[in-house]
């Protein structure tokens, strides 16, 4: 509840009682609960069909990654793209379920393109299979859930792409 947390701290650095317009802030916030929590439960209910589907369209986009050599070209490789796909993934529930980025940031993002790059992992891959995570995802759910979870999966994927 880092919405919540974040009001708190301000308040009380400020020695007052939260606003009106805050604690309006916080009712939307829990008034919006349950529709987080629904979202963030489909993507985990469905995370092996979201990064099996990702990881078909991104190989077959760039086959050159499984062929001898590629970034996934062994077991041990492509199983390390499958876990960081489902990492990922993960990292945008809990967005949904904090309503807000800073999970994803803190928990994920400082220092990942340094760390791909450490590893030689090409970062426009790691960006298209976020992009085909994102549309297979974005599949499961209805219009205005979509509204609620688009952004998450951009975040990521603008993270990565800077």
């Amino acid at each position: 509840m880092s919405l919540i947390n974040d009001l708190l701290e301000v308040a009380d650095d400020e020695l007052r009682y939260p606003t009106a317009s805050e604690l309006a802030a916080v009712r939307d916030y829990m008034g919006d609960g349950a529709r987080r929590l629904r979202i963030a439960e489909v993507l985990s209910e469905n995370r092996k069909k979201i990064v099996d589907e990702s990881q078909r369209l991104l190989f077959a986009k760039r086959p050159e990654y499984r062929q001898t050599g590629g970034n996934a070209s062994t077991q041990k490789r492509y199983n390390q793209c499958l876990r960081d796909y489902d990492w990922y993934l993960r990292l945008v529930t809990y967005g949904i379920i904090a309503g807000d980025k800073g999970p994803i940031e803190s928990i994920g993002l400082v220092g990942v393109r340094e760390m791909y790059n450490a590893l030689n992992v090409p970062i426009p891959g790691m960006v298209d299979a976020m992009k085909f995570m994102k549309g297979v995802a974005l599949e499961l759910l209805n219009t205005e859930d979509i509204a609620v979870a688009e952004p998450y999966f951009d975040y990521i994927i603008t993270a990565m792409s800077a």
